[in-house]
């Protein structure tokens, strides 16, 4: 198991590399567990999705601190498991996670997918858990992913789906608005919603260089903490950056609305919000 860096950066993607290396992607890192967690739903779809063999070449775009990466080194025990993400804050998280669990054929990079030097054909399988939104040139970043894969190998990619089938986000966005007219995000714009849109990541990955998508609708219960409480300091070290352009009154507001909809939401099994995906499938020809 190994951690590299790569200075390939694509200078459209420059506002990206400057969050996720920053201080977005050090919360990230720090709460590794919680954001795995608030995913689980969905990992078993992905995972049987991407039939990983034993020996597959695996990519794992975006792949943060690393589930996904380790488990499809697990399940590829004489193949190799290569992630590649903008954040060396996660990725030493990965690295160290991959290290203790003696995955030796699993391998991080920190790279930009959009121009990152892969060898043409180098892997079997590319999967990502919601790390292909953010691309601002996804054509390009697709493309490069398509040119990765050997013909016949395959992109399993797990997407949100727009913001009025994912409760959460409109109950953290309504709390966090303190009653302010909030712009709904651009859907073509690199953001979690930016591949929510069946027929706009059909004409994406078609002219990247893939076959027609397949997609299967998927819902779960997102997990925010084991109680609202904490639940509340997790959210509000995530999207608290939303509360600088208010006044006392309004931060209080925000704060309380958020405190409000996540106690709503708390049952036995944590703080639970129904929330929405699409499981896309496509195959290089």
């Amino acid at each position: 198991m190994e951690m590299t860096s790569t200075s390939q950066f694509a200078p459209s993607n420059t506002e990206q590399a400057r969050a996720w290396d920053g201080d977005e992607g050090a919360y990230w890192a720090k709460h590794a567990d919680q954001f795995d967690r608030a995913l689980r739903g969905y990992r078993e779809a992905l995972l049987d999705a991407a039939a990983i063999g034993r020996a597959d070449r695996v990519l794992d775009i975006g792949c943060g601190t690393g589930e996904i990466t380790r488990e499809a080194a697990r399940r590829a025990p004489e193949g190799t498991a290569l992630g590649v993400d903008l954040s060396s804050a996660m990725l030493r998280v990965a690295s160290e996670r991959a290290a203790a669990e003696g995955l030796a054929n699993a391998r991080f990079v920190q790279g930009d997918v959009q121009v990152h030097p892969f060898e043409a054909g180098e892997f079997d399988l590319a999967v990502s858990r919601t790390g292909t939104m953010f691309f601002a040139e996804p054509v390009t970043a697709f493309g490069n992913v398509a040119r990765a894969l050997r013909p016949g190998g395959r992109l399993v990619q797990l997407v949100w789906q727009p913001p009025a089938r994912n409760e959460w986000f409109l109950a953290l966005m309504t709390a966090m608005s303190a009653g302010r007219d909030l712009p709904a995000p651009p859907p073509d714009a690199p953001g979690p919603f930016s591949l929510s849109d069946p027929a706009r990541v059909s004409t994406l990955l078609t002219e990247a260089g893939f076959d027609e998508p397949r997609f299967e609708s998927l819902t779960a219960l997102e997990h925010f903490g084991p109680d609202a409480g904490t639940a509340h300091r997790f959210l509000l070290g995530l999207v608290g950056w939303m509360l600088t352009d208010l006044d006392d009154a309004g931060r209080e507001r925000a704060r309380t609305d958020l405190y409000r909809t996540l106690e709503d939401h708390e049952t036995p099994g944590g703080v639970l919000y129904p929330s929405a995906t699409w499981l896309i499938t496509a195959t290089r020809p």
